[in-house]
């Protein structure tokens, strides 16, 4: 049972950068159909335990299992390819091509070519009907002919998160959804979190405290790249070594 319940799981993972060890032994599992935050003051180590995760970095040393498979050393797309996907801190659209442009290359990206663009009508309308659900599915029907770049920085958010399910991930990584948002904004990536994650797994990185409380079923807090603690908010939230971490860097 507890083989079916974890869903990612990493073991001693350890990243140095020229001495320098910015993620040291990290014991990390997460359970299937679950929203679990990775969280901690700057400098914790959470992005690039993210980019480990997700091997835009390779480990200094230990393992990665994704569904029970070792996926430490797989390429990006190929980690992309069996299930898990992440959507970057930093918007990844293509700032002139519409919403439903956007998410439709993500779709042609799920069929293993991004260069579709000489397919026939035919097979770009198919793909259009499925990137219009999903579009609606984020709430951007009324921006779905909007050049990406016209749209207001929060909806930016929304449509990242489309081109992210276009590749139907079974788990998904999200990298601070709510950085730089406003708070009509971050009630409506919220939402739109607790929707997505029906079906699937979701582990982000946050730094929004209230956000994380309010979605999380499973909190990661990292310091000075080492796991400090690990439980529900309620228990991370009071445990005086998450308290000193915190205020012993100025964060809140």
């Amino acid at each position: 049972m507890a083989e079916q319940e974890t869903i990612l799981e990493a073991s001693g993972l350890t990243k140095e950068f020229k001495g320098f060890v910015a993620v040291k032994n990290v014991n990390l599992r997460v359970r299937r159909h679950t929203i679990h935050a990775l969280i901690g003051p700057n400098g914790a180590g959470k992005t690039t335990c993210f980019n480990l995760l997700t091997h835009f970095l390779t480990p200094t040393a230990g393992r990665i299992h994704f569904n029970g498979r070792d996926i430490t050393g797989s390429s990006p797309a190929a980690i992309a390819r069996l299930g898990l996907a992440r959507s970057f801190q930093i918007s990844a659209v293509f700032p002139h091509l519409s919403v439903r442009e956007n998410v439709r290359v993500a779709l042609q990206r799920k069929l293993g070519n991004s260069f579709y663009f000489w397919r026939s009508e035919r097979v770009l309308a198919e793909l259009d009907a499925r990137a219009l659900e999903l579009v609606a599915a984020v709430g951007l029907e009324a921006f779905a002919e909007l050049p990406a770049v016209e749209l207001p920085y929060g909806r930016k958010r929304a449509l990242e998160i489309a081109t992210t399910l276009a590749l139907e991930p079974e788990m998904m990584l999200l990298d601070e959804p709510m950085a730089g948002l406003g708070q009509e904004d971050i009630k409506r990536i919220a939402t739109l979190i607790r929707t997505v994650s029906k079906n699937r797994t979701v582990l982000m990185v946050e730094h929004n405290m209230s956000v994380v409380a309010d979605l999380s079923d499973m909190i990661t807090v990292l310091a000075r790249g080492e796991v400090l603690a690990e439980g529900p908010y309620a228990s991370v939230s009071t445990n005086p070594a998450v308290v000193e971490a915190y205020v012993g860097t100025g964060h809140g």
